[in-house]
């Protein structure tokens, strides 16, 4: 049997197990995993949003400029939910740190990766994001489009005995050696249960105030594409979603709890960069500069930038937000951003703006 049809074969008894209860053990340095989590955190904070998606209708809007710009390989580091995993499919660095105020984003990412861990291709995996049964037959969906997906997932209700799913989901999780009380289980299955309920319809959600209409939900941001029509969510090709499940198998998508104008984890993820012997390829910080000048923390964010180890081709994506809801999505060189603050150029966020809009 050729190999790529042993590999669907045993893609299709992998999510057969996992319906089946039988789902394989993780294997790997799990401690490892949990000290590097432990290590590079720092005591957590809170924003007045779930998060659990992105609201950023641009976001991929910046992939050909990554492209143009040579960013790739490295360590890319980001904020927020899985808008990332689409960036770190296109940059390919060989180490990602998703850092965020609140413990909530790295339990959401804890549940993505017991999802890759247990997930042998992109069908399988938005199914089980989504509490759908996937097909029986996995390899037929190998190289269908997103759209197709998509709209299997439409078709499909949620499955009807979710205890035994997240059951499995924990079990997963438990083995990543991250301490996780009550509480985070709970919180971790109530995001889950968000996926369930809504399906592909899930919005993002800010506290005290319903989704607005203007926001994307989750197959808006599935089907996106940038501004000449092409798509590049990790989801649209088989390749680029193996390539973060193999990423994640190997402990190289690392959650880390801090505040990116704190006074650790920033710096710590720094060090743990420069002791891989790698450089910052990309850093997507969205908006959260914004309140950063709003409250007063820019310089601190700042230093911490220029302690970043990066090069000519290192950059920030950031998204920038509209009055009425729209985004747009731009990127900047990490050397630019560095010298235009060390002379005194950035005083306000439209300072900062005005350095990336054209």
């Amino acid at each position: 049997m050729p190999l790529m049809r042993r590999r669907l074969a045993a893609a299709s008894l992998v999510g057969l197990a996992w319906w089946l209860g039988t789902a394989p053990a993780r294997v790997g340095a799990a401690s490892g995993f949990a000290a590097e989590v432990e290590q590079l955190s720092e005591p957590g904070g809170s924003f007045d949003t779930d998060n659990l998606i992105s609201n950023e209708r641009s976001y991929l809007d910046v992939v050909p400029a990554l492209a143009s710009r040579g960013v790739t390989g490295g360590a890319y580091i980001g904020v927020g939910p899985d808008q990332n995993f689409s960036y770190i499919a296109r940059v390919r660095p060989s180490v990602a740190f998703i850092i965020d105020v609140r413990r909530d984003n790295l339990l959401l990412h804890l549940l993505f990766k017991a999802l890759f861990a247990n997930a042998s291709t992109r069908i399988e995996y938005l199914c089980l994001l989504t509490g759908r049964a996937p097909p029986s037959d996995l390899g037929h969906w190998t190289n269908a489009s997103l759209k197709s997906i998509v709209a299997y997932v439409d078709g499909k209700g949620p499955v009807p005995d979710g205890l035994r799913l997240r059951k499995r989901l924990e079990d997963t999780m438990r083995g990543f050696g991250v301490p996780l009380s009550p509480h985070d289980l709970d919180a971790i299955d109530r995001f889950h249960q968000a996926f369930v309920e809504a399906g592909l319809g899930l919005q993002f959600h800010s506290f005290n105030r319903g989704p607005q209409p203007y926001y994307p939900n989750l197959r808006d941001l599935l089907l996106a594409t940038d501004q000449s029509g092409r798509a590049w969510n990790y989801l649209n090709a088989e390749e680029d979603f193996q390539y973060l499940r193999g990423l994640e198998g190997r402990d190289a998508v690392i959650p880390v709890v801090g505040d990116v104008a704190g006074p650790h984890a920033m710096r710590a993820i720094a060090g743990a960069i420069g002791e891989r012997g790698e450089r910052v390829s990309a850093f997507y910080v969205s908006n959260v500069e914004n309140y950063l000048f709003r409250d007063g923390l820019f310089a601190r964010y700042a230093d911490n930038i220029a302690r970043l180890p990066r090069g000519t081709h290192s950059v920030v994506i950031r998204s920038i937000f509209s009055g009425g809801g729209d985004s747009v999505s731009r990127v900047q060189g990490l050397d630019q951003m560095v010298a235009d603050f060390s002379r005194g150029a950035y005083r306000s966020y439209s300072d900062l703006l005005r350095a990336t809009l054209p």
